[in-house]
């Protein structure tokens, strides 16, 4: 991540939880944690006084949730990057979180490795998800429409971007490969998200597959495409 330092939030109720990952954390000379939430109230205010570039954010808290939290947040800072903290990848609501906004989940018992490189993803606006849930969102069961034709939305070049999006292309890789500047690229995708109503990069990838622009069979590890 270069000489950027990358401010880390934590939102969860257990106190151990969060003393064992800014633990962890302050051996990364790259990432700080900056500030530490009990809930989502107490998240909603303090992200507005501390602006952090990640939110490590867990599911089930008391009062506030995880998912009405995230969508509080997004709501003040919508350019804000949310990792979900989850005890299980079976969650239903993890679907509800991504449709929310986030950019990614990871499991508690996930290795400290794991962390931080989910941290890094989804800093750099890159999806950090397992296939799993990819395979749930696509059976139907997200919040992202594909009622209308993508050639009614998008241009051209934003249909071209889309698919190399869903095919798991970073920025810096979909400029190479169109011979764009990385500050087009993303342009492109931001007009690519407000047309399309989506939050993300990982709905518009999740949109790509669902309206089949680009099938599961195309992709040779769905692993490099959605993690």
């Amino acid at each position: 991540m270069g000489s950027q330092t990358i401010k880390v939030m934590v939102v969860d109720d257990h106190t151990l939880v969060r003393r064992g990952i800014r633990a962890f954390l302050d051996e990364y000379e790259d990432i700080c944690v900056i500030g530490e939430a009990t809930d989502g109230v107490k998240a909603v205010e303090l992200v507005e006084e501390i602006k952090p570039d990640v939110v490590l954010m867990d599911l089930l808290m008391p009062g506030m949730d995880g998912i009405e939290t995230t969508n509080r947040i997004l709501a003040i800072q919508p350019n804000l990057h949310i990792l979900v903290l989850t005890g299980s990848a079976q969650d239903e609501n993890l679907l509800l979180a991504i449709q929310a906004g986030a950019l990614g989940y990871l499991k508690k018992d996930a290795k400290p490795e794991e962390l931080v490189e989910s941290i890094q993803k989804v800093y750099a606006g890159e999806p950090a998800i397992d296939p799993a849930i990819a395979w749930r969102v696509l059976q139907g069961r997200s919040g992202v429409e594909t009622a209308h034709p993508l050639e009614k939305k998008l241009t051209d070049r934003e249909t071209e971007i889309l698919y190399l999006l869903t095919e798991g292309h970073t920025d810096h890789e979909i400029a190479e490969l169109l011979f764009l500047t990385d500050v087009t690229v993303r342009t492109h995708i931001s007009h690519i998200l407000m047309k399309l109503g989506l939050r993300n990069r990982v709905q518009a990838a999740l949109y790509g597959l669902r309206t089949g622009m680009i099938s599961l069979d195309e992709i040779s590890d769905l692993d490099d495409t959605l993690s």
